[in-house]
């Protein structure tokens, strides 16, 4: 057995770690500001060197480590060589802001760890299962080949932990079960389930696509791009930098914590409010077009920072749904932890379940370093 697991999460800024023996966290942290003054390590290789002199290794069976973007060869967690390192590095361009990090964390940790298998865990693993009709857009194939414009989705991890838990929640046999999973953090995604498989979600060939989120506009009209580098004189990059971390909640209202974006919408500020709208609107779309596709839902869970503990967002977003069977509960909403927030006898059984990704990760890992030994 591979009890004794390390997952590293590199993320654009910050380093997130979890030691793990079987099921229990030994020791858990984030290496946070990584190249801003003043603040913390130089880099990442600095940071990920950082975790590993601080922590005991000893007994280690292995290292899993995030990684963003797969692209189309991917379609599930693998032993790291030098071929598949080669491999990561060459998706760059898919995911420019994430696997450049991701690679750094396994850099550093096969120089200082030769002797322990290194696996990737891939962000857009678990939606290879998507049909061809969710994947493609519609636009020159030859092009979308060339280039791999297609949806891929992520936060793949997150998905595959909290549709099983879902069922483990509802003691229902995964396999046979229906999911809507709303992953509602600062990055948010929407994603339908059926029976294990992805087979819809929002994201699409980036993070971007999809629902509001903390500083990402999600669904937009493309011809807006156009319009701001044809009237507005600006070019991909700033456009890029508007769309990725100056719109969603922050664009809205100047500050992309929903925490704060309830205070003021309860103060009467009319632009937290219509934020708060926009971005729950958002969500019951989704919703009601992933009920569509799967023809029958079991469950829609809710998850991630704003998911599990924003009772008005999720109260909100499901509103108007009873004829689909979809209803919260006031007083189980307002609770905490894992659990049902539904009333008794509803069609559909809404969830709250706190997601891991970490620990999806390090699963992920022990089954594939298992498989080879």
């Amino acid at each position: 057995m591979t009890d004794r697991v390390l997952v590293l999460n590199c993320g654009s800024s910050s380093v997130k770690y979890r030691l793990y023996d079987g099921e229990t966290v030994r020791d858990k942290g984030t290496v946070e500001r990584i190249g801003e003054p003043g603040g913390g390590p130089a880099d990442h290789a600095s940071a990920v060197r950082q975790i590993l002199d601080r922590l005991d290794l000893t007994g280690l069976g292995a290292v899993g480590h995030r990684v963003v973007h797969g692209g189309r060869r991917f379609s599930e967690p693998i032993l790291i060589d030098d071929a598949v390192f080669a491999a990561i590095r060459e998706l760059v361009p898919l995911a420019p802001l994430h696997n450049p990090a991701n690679l750094t964390g396994i850099e550093v940790a096969r120089e200082a760890l030769p002797d322990v298998p290194q696996v990737a865990v891939f962000d857009t693993a678990f939606h290879h299962t998507l049909p061809e009709a969710a994947a493609t857009y519609a636009v020159d194939r030859e092009i979308a080949r060339r280039y791999g414009i297609r949806r891929y989705g992520f936060h793949g991890t997150s998905h595959a932990y909290v549709s099983r838990r879902t069922a483990e929640l509802l003691d229902r046999p995964y396999e046979a079960l229906h999911t809507i999973n709303l992953h509602l953090g600062n990055g948010a995604s929407a994603c339908a389930v059926a029976g294990g498989r992805s087979v819809a979600t929002s994201m699409g060939m980036s993070p971007l696509e999809g629902l509001v989120m903390g500083t990402r506009s999600g669904d937009l009209d493309p011809t807006v791009i156009f319009h701001l580098r044809r009237e507005a004189g600006m070019g991909v990059d700033e456009i890029d930098d508007l769309l990725n971390h100056r719109s969603g909640l922050l664009g809205l209202t100047g500050v992309n914590d929903m925490r704060e974006v309830l205070e003021r919408r309860a103060a009467g500020d009319p632009a937290a409010t219509l934020a708060f709208d926009v971005y729950c609107r958002r969500i019951t779309g989704y919703v009601g077009a992933y009920y569509a596709l799967l023809g029958r839902v079991d469950a829609v869970t809710f998850t991630a920072g704003v998911g599990e503990h924003s009772a008005e967002v999720r109260a909100t977003a499901l509103a108007g749904l009873d004829r689909l069977g979809i209803a919260v509960d006031p007083a189980r909403n307002s609770g905490h932890g894992d659990r049902v927030i539904s009333p008794d006898g509803a069609e559909v059984t809404v969830c709250v379940v706190g997601t891991d990704e970490e620990r999806e990760i390090a699963r992920e890992t022990r089954a594939v370093v298992e498989a080879h030994a």
